[in-house]
């Protein structure tokens, strides 16, 4: 199976470098993941653009979770607008992909440490991040499928993030995953947001992807009968 992922385009600004990367797939991918910020600061008219760029040239299921530039409260105006992508928001879906049963659990994430910005105008924000961990413990507990892959936007663990500056890791994710992720074992884990992190790390045999552009400049094919086993380098 190949699975395709990208994120944070931030379109306009590396958009250029989406519609090149898309322009550069030489297979067709079975299913498409979106880690999230695909547009800036809520400009949702962008997220046109994004679309318009994977018309006609991705043929699969497309699903995304939304990342801090996609608002709060423009997200169930994407869903009703995007309606051939299957946007997930602190939920999960199960796609038959050939013979394979593949369950995608889709969020935003959580922040060791909230933005001053999010402590002032979103309530009990500390609860919502720990909700998020609870949330995906759980899911991953009851999937009952072939191919288990957790989407989320914010790092879910720091090691992804070497290359930022390790004073703002905590603001931009959450450590607490790491636990729920080795015991639990999903097939693949998928986050963005780190623009300066590393492409790919291993939680003991758990592979984290990171699919933000401005890292990759690419869009980045997982074959699961290749790149899911420790030792893989090719990320690195």
């Amino acid at each position: 199976m190949l699975i395709a992922i990208t994120s944070d385009v931030h379109t306009p600004h590396y958009f250029e470098d989406f519609v090149r990367a898309v322009d550069r797939l030489t297979v067709k991918p079975d299913i498409l993941l979106l880690a999230g910020d695909m547009i800036s600061r809520g400009g949702i008219e962008d997220y046109d653009k994004v679309y318009n760029v994977l018309f006609g040239k991705i043929n699969c299921p497309i699903v995304a979770c939304f990342g801090n530039n996609e608002y709060q409260e423009l997200r169930e105006q994407i869903k009703k607008r995007y309606k051939e992508i299957k946007f997930l928001d602190d939920e999960v879906t199960v796609l038959q992909i050939g013979e394979k049963t593949v369950g995608i659990i889709g969020t935003t994430g959580s922040l060791d440490t909230p933005t001053p910005w999010q402590r002032k105008n979103i309530p009990n924000i500390e609860h919502v991040y720990q909700s998020r961990v609870d949330l995906v413990n759980r899911f991953l507990q009851r999937l009952a499928v072939d191919l288990k892959i957790v989407l989320m936007h914010y790092s879910p663990t720091f090691k992804i993030l070497e290359g930022e500056n390790p004073k703002f890791y905590t603001s931009q994710g959450s450590e607490k995953y790491e636990a729920v992720l080795l015991e639990r074992k999903p097939d693949i884990v998928v986050c963005g947001h780190a623009h300066r992190g590393l492409k790919q790390v291993w939680l003991d045999t758990v592979p984290v992807f990171n699919a933000a552009i401005p890292v990759n400049h690419q869009i980045v094919i997982l074959d699961t009968e290749k790149d899911l086993k420790p030792g893989i380098s090719r990320f690195l």
